[in-house]
């Protein structure tokens, strides 16, 4: 299984000087070509002793400093990240023959952005979010159903913020954008922190 990538090309005349901009710009393209859930991202955990662990979360929030995602405080990936705050972020947009890897390190945010993050939620997602002891053995999928069913009629209006859940924001160290290019020459540009505020870019080969 093969294919030529063609697409495009990335240089370093191009890049601005932060990669969140080109973050912003790349995902702009990936909205505007319509790939499905553009903001879904492979997140990779490590134990203390460095068993790693990987799985797709969905980007909920980008700023000035670093990536946010949002899960139970006591699933896998949260409890790694207790143990071990170094992870890595990947966005697969394969159609458009790009994908970009983050690493950093993840802090939880406070609960008041949190909080405005969950007001934002649907219903149904916040009573999953009471209802799933998340990464926690279930004896069935009714089991499961049973206690959504419980949340449900415990909170008939307002849905709390639960104290196990809350956000996580990844606070990049370095940012790498891969272009696929012809014959694998494909481009590699990297943003690596270069003291508190400014970046330095890199080509990498391929």
């Amino acid at each position: 299984m093969r294919r030529r990538y063609t697409a495009a090309r990335l240089l370093e005349q191009d890049a601005p000087p932060d990669p969140f901009t080109q973050f912003r710009n790349w995902l702009h393209d990936a909205l505007t070509a319509g790939l499905a859930e553009p903001n879904a991202m492979v997140l990779s955990t490590a134990t203390s002793s460095g068993i790693p662990s990987s799985r797709h979360v969905l980007l909920k929030e980008l700023d000035a400093e670093g990536f946010v995602f949002f899960t139970n405080h006591g699933s896998r990936k949260a409890v790694e990240i207790a143990q071990n705050p170094h992870v890595a972020l990947c966005f697969p947009w394969f159609p458009m023959e790009r994908q970009v890897s983050v690493c950093g390190v993840a802090e939880a945010i406070s609960r008041e952005e949190s909080q405005a993050y969950w007001l934002t939620r649907p219903r149904e997602s916040q009573l999953g979010a009471w209802a799933s002891a998340q990464s926690s053995p279930l004896t069935s999928r009714h089991e499961l159903e049973a206690q959504a069913a419980q949340v449900a009629e415990r909170f008939p209006d307002t849905i709390p913020l639960p104290e196990f859940w809350g956000g996580y924001r990844v606070l990049p160290e370095t940012v790498e954008f891969w272009q696929g290019g012809p014959g694998r020459l494909h481009d590699r540009l990297v943003y690596r922190r270069d003291g508190d505020d400014g970046w330095a870019i890199q080509r990498l080969a391929p």
